[in-house]
């Protein structure tokens, strides 16, 4: 099926019986995860009135899944990925269970929501390094890019449709239905897991192990100018212009809605990086991908003050639809430039680096726009995190000479073939040891 200049490559799921259980309890997860994300945040905001609370429940839950990432990568490594995957998710269930019935009693507790959120969390990033890991094995070398481009288009589907699917249900049958839904989800990944093949691990773990090994990845990127600038970039835009843990109060108090409104807002910007992705093909044909890395996250921040001046639920669904087509730009851009400026024997853990900046600092943004808010205004964190971002994309992109001359041309950075990266003259050498994907 073609998509503007995006093909969507269904070979994987024809070829590859394993996969496909794989992928169908993914995408009954991801659904199952939005709706209790979603419901979450009205619940928390329903009970305190504050978007600090709701600020502060998804930065415990981002400790959670950060905390899960790093031990996740070694659980990958040295037990079948098949059995983490599977068990890892069955406490989920209960936790899933515990939040309907806190929902259901005449005052639901706080910290309940809190304490089950992390620890959801927890259990999910646990499973992503094996999930990451497995894809490999199942799918073949030559079918990678076709199986991430299946995953992300999932992703943002379920993460368009699952708020809006939540507002309706809370301001229906109630949030009880979407901690419920959640519950299904898990179990029926664990139930998928039943049907994949065992999935030991292949290699060792390399010559450093714990946090030494983590350590040299920390090392690794603080010297390469480009994959610190990819780190950068994004960390600054969640960080300041990250104003989801706002939108129950937009939706209330700005735009005159309620669940259903505050479900749309939530919905908006997967909507806009489903047509940034059904677009994307262009990005492959770039010639300077981090001036376009700059660029989108310019867009991400001018798009968010778009959204926190008008009280228009058109305008702000258009704003925030933008704002995800810039996001999704920069991330495929990231994503290349990372795994090409990262020689093979460290992309484990890079990676892993990756996922814990890419899930704790949105949440870290989360607690300062709810912060400012109760300091100011929900207006006045919005707008004044928006136009931060933007400045500070710029100012980055133009401190990062590196960055913004990054090319993903086979002869500059590591590739499979060249195990040693780029030097960066001012940074001085780069002594990398051996290591396996995590």
């Amino acid at each position: 099926m073609r998509i503007g200049q995006l093909v969507i490559d269904t070979t994987p799921l024809r070829e590859s019986r394993d996969y496909r259980w794989l992928f169908t309890g993914r995408c009954a997860l991801l659904l199952g995860s939005a709706l209790t994300e979603t419901a979450a945040t009205w619940q928390v905001y329903d009970i305190t009135r504050s978007s600090l609370a709701v600020g502060l429940n998804l930065v415990i839950g981002s400790v959670g899944m950060v905390a899960g990432l790093l031990a996740g990568g070694m659980l990958a490594d040295r037990m079948d990925r098949r059995k983490v995957l599977m068990f890892v998710r069955l406490p989920s269930i209960l936790l899933a269970v515990i939040l309907v019935l806190n929902s259901l009693s005449d005052e639901p507790i706080l910290w309940v929501i809190f304490a089950a959120t992390a620890l959801i969390e927890l259990m999910a990033g646990l499973g992503a390094p094996a999930s990451y890991a497995a894809v490999p094995s199942l799918v073949g070398s030559e079918r990678l890019a076709a199986a991430g481009a299946l995953n992300g288009v999932t992703t943002q589907l379920c993460y368009m449709v699952g708020p809006a699917l939540a507002g309706l249900l809370i301001a229906g049958p109630g949030i009880a239905v979407c901690y419920a839904a959640n519950a299904l989800g898990f179990m029926a990944f664990a139930g998928a897991m039943v049907f994949v093949r065992p999935l030991p691990p292949t290699g060792q773990t390399g010559e450093k192990r714990g946090m030494a090994s983590l350590g040299e990845g920390f090392t690794f990127v603080g010297k390469n100018r480009v994959l610190a600038g990819v780190l950068l970039i994004d960390a600054n835009a969640m960080l300041f212009a990250m104003p989801k843990g706002l939108f129950p109060a937009l939706a209330l108090e700005n735009i005159g809605g309620g669940a259903t409104t505050f479900g749309l807002l939530a919905a908006a910007p997967g909507f806009g990086a489903i047509i940034g992705a059904a677009t994307s093909g262009w990005t492959s044909r770039v010639t300077r991908p981090g001036m376009v890395v700059i660029g989108a996250s310019m867009v991400w921040g001018a798009a968010i003050v778009g959204f926190g001046l008008t009280t228009s639920l058109p305008l702000a669904l258009f704003f925030l639809a933008l704002a995800g087509a810039g996001d999704l730009i920069s991330e495929v851009l990231r994503s290349a430039l990372l795994q090409h400026y990262t020689p093979d024997r460290l992309r484990g853990r890079v990676t892993s680096l990756w996922l814990a900046q890419a899930n704790f600092t949105p949440a870290l943004g989360n607690a300062r726009a709810g912060a400012v808010a109760q300091v100011f205004s929900v207006t006045g964190s919005v707008v004044s995190g928006g136009l931060i971002s933007l400045v500070g994309a710029l100012l980055l992109g133009a401190l990062n000479p590196k960055l913004r001359k990054a090319s993903l041309a086979p002869s500059t950075g590591a590739d499979a073939h060249n195990t040693k990266p780029e030097t960066d003259d001012t940074m001085g050498p780069m002594v990398l040891k051996k290591e396996t994907d995590g």
